[in-house]
């Protein structure tokens, strides 16, 4: 009895840090990492011969997908930058840009998550701008390049938002089925 109440309590707990690590995800901070140090302790933590477990392979894939979600949210506004021929100088202060912005917006706009989104973006768009006036383009080119920094970075959060509720599946099925 009392090993089907750890279960049931290491189980809600799972639950409740997913949802947490994904709202956290949609508000640009590292939830798809809380996830899946989540799931490897509900993993660590559960019973032996538990019929609800998490498997090795289950980390190691939601490892993947959690270095995925950074690496294409990361690159997603320099990748705009280079699609319209901007230099790395811009595509590095996108990146910089949209880390600064994210971190000042979500204190200067009441809405958390909308403030961090929006702040991201704008951040990359100040960034790339700033590269390419620094590279003494024409203020019409950096504005061009700038709006591709913003857009690639709102598509960039978009992805990792998709990737973490991938994991947050991937995770309570694992925990359910398996």
């Amino acid at each position: 009895m009392t090993d089907s109440l750890v279960q049931i309590l290491l189980f809600a707990a799972l639950a409740t840090a997913v949802v947490v690590g994904w709202m956290l995800t949609v508000a640009s901070l590292p939830g798809t990492w809380l996830i899946l140090v989540s799931a490897g302790l509900y993993a660590w933590l559960s019973p032996d011969g538990s019929r609800w477990d998490i498997s090795l392979e289950t980390l190691a894939v939601l490892l993947a997908l959690a270095i995925l979600g950074e690496v294409l949210e990361t690159l997603s506004a320099a990748a705009g930058v280079k699609k319209l021929g901007g230099s790395r100088r811009s595509a590095l202060l996108a990146i910089v840009g949209s880390v600064i912005g994210a971190f000042f917006f979500t204190g200067l706009i009441p809405i958390p998550i909308v403030g961090t989104v929006i702040g991201a973006c704008v951040g990359a768009l100040g960034g790339a701008i700033l590269g390419e006036l620094w590279k003494g383009r024409e203020v019409d080119q950096a504005l061009k390049v700038g709006n591709a920094a913003m857009w690639g970075r709102l598509v960039g959060s978009l992805v990792k938002i998709c990737v973490a509720s991938m994991m947050a599946a991937v995770a309570m099925c694992s925990a359910v089925l398996h």
